[in-house]
């Protein structure tokens, strides 16, 4: 075969192959889009956070902290010249959050955030900074309320934290390290989580949205950007072998709720105003006449001339209703009490010696822990 016949037998199909891949890839390919084209559609929270972010504010606090001068010489006479026995004053610093509750400038925040501070420092989402005021704090449940003075505040919307459950997606905003407003997303992984003995009054929500050093006092909002509650700590342990942490991923947020009940009486009289019946209780365990699982209230102890002594409750009574309402949960029970006003009444639902007994008690007033 001469070269010409080569040519017009192998090489030149192959060029038309070439040339007709080029012309189908230029026609069919080369205009489809290699990648989906950006709509401002994407499925995200970018709205929940927009609608938050200005209500979360980044808190700064300072601290003097007196130590003792070290001693620079050891001789005894250079030490009567020295520095020996006066003290110093150095500037202990923290971070933490907090979150607009008010268009007056109240924002709530975790007591351990702004505890002793000398200083106390707020960066708005905007720039702005201004330094706060502490209204009042509740340590029985970490939580305090600050106040600052400038106009144009967007408080943040609260929801009803008895509405969430366990697998709802929620968000934290706060200042991690410092890093100013950052969001983690996660879920509800429990609710009513207590038995950490961080405070008295425990009820958190528990979550794995991520939270750090600097969220505490942030925002837990649900997807639709409203309050559900205050980031408050992580919860770790470490473990015996090797001293390792674990509990990785479970953090703890007080309710939305809770948290609201506290600032407003915060900002009205300054403390905590809580009901108290004068009773020391421990938790029943039971089975209610369906077979289902239910708590009651053994009286253990009363307070002399108390609440629940002058209604008639005694020693070894065991409550099992309060206001006609079988208690379910015992410590929710208790935090019931402490939420209602000193002088509302009450009734309770007693059984002693297989009597079932209705008395009627007056609320009185539980005495602050400072």
């Amino acid at each position: 075969m001469s070269m010409k016949d080569t040519i017009y037998t192998f090489v030149w199909p192959a060029i038309a192959g070439l040339l007709a891949a080029v012309l189908i890839l230029d026609r069919w390919a080369l205009q489809q889009p290699l990648l989906p084209s950006y709509t401002g559609q994407l499925v995200g929270y970018r709205q929940a956070v927009s609608r938050a972010t200005p209500a979360v504010v980044n808190i700064y606090t300072a601290k003097l902290v007196p130590e003792q001068a070290r001693t620079r010489f050891n001789d005894p006479l250079l030490r009567r010249f020295g520095e020996s026995g006066r003290r110093r004053a150095s500037v202990e610093r923290s971070l933490g959050s907090g979150v607009i509750m008010t268009a007056e400038g109240h924002i709530l925040t975790n007591n351990h955030v702004i505890a002793e501070a000398d200083a106390i420092q707020v960066l708005l989402s905007d720039g702005r900074s201004i330094s706060a005021a502490v209204i009042g704090s509740d340590p029985e449940t970490d939580l305090a309320v600050l106040k600052i003075d400038l106009p144009n505040l967007t408080p943040i919307e609260v929801a009803d934290s008895n509405l969430i459950g366990v697998g709802d997606i929620v968000l934290a905003i706060g200042n991690p390290f410092g890093f100013g407003h950052s969001v983690s997303q996660g879920i509800v992984s429990g609710l009513g989580r207590y038995g950490l003995q961080l405070s008295t009054y425990e009820d958190y929500i528990q979550t794995d949205a991520s939270i750090h050093q600097g969220n505490s006092g942030g925002a837990l909002i649900d997807t639709e950007g409203k309050l559900v509650g205050i980031n408050t700590l992580i919860y770790t342990s470490v473990g015996e072998a090797g001293g390792e942490s674990s509990g990785i991923g479970i953090n703890l947020a007080t309710p939305s709720n809770l948290a609201f009940f506290v600032m407003q009486d915060l900002i009205e009289y300054g403390r905590v105003v809580r009901g108290w019946l004068g009773v020391s209780v421990d938790l029943v365990f039971g089975l209610d006449e369906a077979g289902q699982s239910r708590q009651s209230l053994l009286i253990t102890a009363l307070a002399e001339d108390g609440p629940a002594q002058r209604a008639g409750i005694q020693a070894g009574d065991v409550i099992i209703t309060i206001d006609g309402e079988p208690i379910s949960d015992g410590r929710e029970a208790m935090h019931r009490i402490a939420r209602m006003r000193p002088g509302e009444g009450l009734s309770v639902g007693v059984v002693r010696e297989d009597q079932m007994l209705s008395l009627n008690a007056v609320v009185g007033t539980r005495a602050s822990v400072n």
